[in-house]
């Protein structure tokens, strides 16, 4: 069994235990002859994938009602691996979602780190540095690249916090964060996790 997690430019697969990343252009579907449990965010490779006996949509496996229609697939994916916490999922947005008892509490998405950058370069240019993520975020700033990280973290990272139950980071920024979230576990194969979770639950109905 092969899972595939497929990106607008990438394809993340995960089979006997080890995690392969490939461009979307480069990928084939067809050279994949085992089962291939998926899920996608592209329009264009879900058209090559549909034919494929042997690919089967997760999307099929999920219970709809503990989410919301527009809820990302990804974000369902992580937070199906997790009963009880927040799922922190730090890649191009930061999502934060809670989880309780096995069904869904809500969340909130924020600008992921290189997004918050980026935007506050746009306001000035003198706003054009680097957050330090050496800062202590309980202290007030004295320099500009000290200023901004305290700014966009302190207040993100205090209410993840405050929803007072086990953190989970994944994602591409997973390691940044958990400088500022000590406690946190870093799963960088949650979405995997996830998505085994919801197959097991789909074989036993």
């Amino acid at each position: 069994m092969i899972l595939c997690d497929i990106g607008n430019t990438s394809v993340d697969l995960f089979m006997d235990g080890k995690r392969t990343k490939l461009s979307v252009a480069d990928f084939n579907p067809v050279t994949l002859q085992d089962d291939v449990y998926y899920v996608s965010v592209n329009a264009s490779l879900n058209e090559r994938i549909c034919d494929l006996m042997n690919w089967h949509d997760l999307r099929a496996f999920i219970d709809w009602d503990k989410y919301y229609s527009t809820m990302g697939i990804d974000r369902i994916m992580v937070c199906e691996a997790v009963d009880e916490g927040v799922i922190v999922d730090a890649g191009s947005a930061i999502t934060v979602d809670l989880m309780q008892d096995g069904l869904y509490q809500g969340g909130f998405i924020a600008l992921g780190l290189r997004a918050a950058q980026e935007a506050y370069s746009r306001l000035s240019p003198a706003l054009n540095v680097s957050f330090n993520f050496e800062v202590d975020l309980t202290i007030m700033a004295k320099n500009t690249p000290d200023a901004l990280t305290v700014g966009f973290l302190a207040p993100l990272i205090e209410k993840i916090e405050r929803l007072g139950k086990p953190i989970f980071l994944t994602g591409g920024d997973a390691h940044l964060l958990s400088r500022f979230l000590p406690e946190a576990v870093v799963r960088e194969d949650l979405i995997f996790q996830g998505m085994n979770k919801l197959i097991e639950k789909g074989v036993k109905c």
